[in-house]
């Protein structure tokens, strides 16, 4: 017999048996991987963005699903405090652009052996067996079955993950569970996950990476995401940090509904642009349109940019009408990629949905169907943009179950 159970050696399994333990509890961890943190490990391209140096109400604004629910939870243990916890634990960080918080080594490993460490240090015993199933006994939660062996305890906590990296051990196995012990599902979506694209010269472009481009993403007419970064294009569509971002923004996909536009030069206003044009156009009188705008645009990019333009590849420069070569500078400030799907869920760096929240506690995390289990992380219905926020919410969760398990 154990204090707790905690299911998942992830950020908020990881969290919760830390601050279960500091307050004296006996903790059980199961981890199927054979180690803790395999997610943990590949996050921010393998940096690590813990969270977002931002205050409370910010965090908010970057939260699309469900963020009244975590009022509670980031008013015990916000952004602040986790910056704290992982600088007491040896790990200097650092902030960056967007107020993204990182290992001052640029290391994602070194944050998941501060916490094994600290887990270690703590006497926390970590089981490498999956769950199979929870023990639900007299209407509470007992423990789980695990290898064929029962395990008792006093509360157990679900913090396995979504289905998103599924070689992770991210695949679906807490939902599972949660549906087991009578809770609600709400569907599951991929969530900062690359987009496909009906576009066939998308396929032209793979292996092109935009770098200080402005991504809009309409929705109908409205633009729903506008962001300077970094893009991909691929043999599907689009990929890059600009596009998961945008990803999350889309709620309901549909046929034809949305669309990105890309300004490949959002450093100069259109008349800046045209004056570029005419001076490029100035030096290459006597050549085709083709050869005209070498220096203005990647190579990969030309032969499609000159398709959608409608100006014949092989116009002379000194024909070019001023009507063209504004329509040319318009097509540069907006490209347009018409969206049609989600790549699958298993590409995706979290998932959408999930636990429903209105069957748990937000100041406890604790079930209202069934007492003594309690959920943390990305298996709740709450997820956010790119930035730090979603290992926050993982965090933070975790903090506010630890103190009632």
């Amino acid at each position: 017999m154990t204090d707790t159970i905690i299911i998942g050696g992830g950020a908020a399994g990881c969290m919760a048996a830390i601050q279960a333990a500091r307050l004296g509890r006996s903790v059980l961890l199961f981890e199927r991987n054979d180690r803790i943190g395999k997610k943990l490990r590949i996050t921010g391209k393998g940096r690590c963005n813990v969270t977002n140096n931002s205050p409370m109400q910010e965090h908010m604004e970057n939260i699309p699903v469900n963020p009244r629910f975590l009022y509670s939870a980031y008013s015990a243990f916000d952004a602040y405090d986790v910056m704290d916890f992982f600088e007491s634990l040896g790990v200097p960080l650092k902030t960056e652009r967007g107020n993204r918080v990182f290992p001052v080594s640029d290391r994602a490993e070194d944050i998941v052996q501060a916490l094994s460490r600290e887990l270690d240090r703590l006497g926390v015993r970590i089981v490498h067996k999956r769950v199979s199933s929870l023990l639900i006994e007299d209407g509470v939660c007992a423990g789980v079955r695990a290898g064929g062996e029962e395990y008792r305890s006093s509360s157990v906590l679900i913090a396995c993950g979504g289905k998103s990296y599924p070689t992770t051990g991210s695949d679906g196995d807490g939902y599972r569970l949660a549906e087991s012990a009578g809770h609600t599902v709400t569907e599951l979506k991929p969530s900062l996950v690359p987009l496909t694209s009906p576009d066939k010269f998308c396929a032209e472009l793979m292996g092109l990476s935009l770098r200080n481009v402005t991504l809009d993403l309409y929705d109908g007419d409205r633009v729903i995401y506008s962001e300077l970064g970094e893009m991909l294009f691929t043999h599907f569509g689009l990929s890059g940090p600009l596009v998961l971002s945008a990803s999350s923004h889309i709620r309901q996909m549909q046929q034809g509904r949305y669309r990105a536009v890309i300004d490949l030069k959002p450093g100069l206003t259109p008349e800046q642009l045209d004056s570029r044009l005419q001076r490029d156009f100035a030096e290459n009188l006597n050549r085709d349109f083709r050869n005209g705008i070498r220096a203005l645009l990647p190579a990969k990019l030309i032969p499609v940019i000159i398709r959608l333009s409608g100006i014949p590849e092989e116009q002379k420069v000194n024909s070019i009408t001023r009507e063209q070569r504004l329509a040319f500078g318009a097509l540069i400030k907006s490209f347009p990629v018409r969206i049609s799907g989600f790549r699958p869920i298993d590409e995706a760096i979290i998932t959408s949905g999930g636990v429903s929240v209105k069957e748990i506690s937000p100041k406890t995390m604790e079930s209202k169907l069934l007492p003594g289990l309690f959920f943390a992380g990305e298996v709740i219905d709450v997820d956010a943009y790119t930035g730090g926020f979603n290992l926050q919410i993982a965090f933070s969760t975790a903090y506010a179950a630890a103190q009632c398990l």
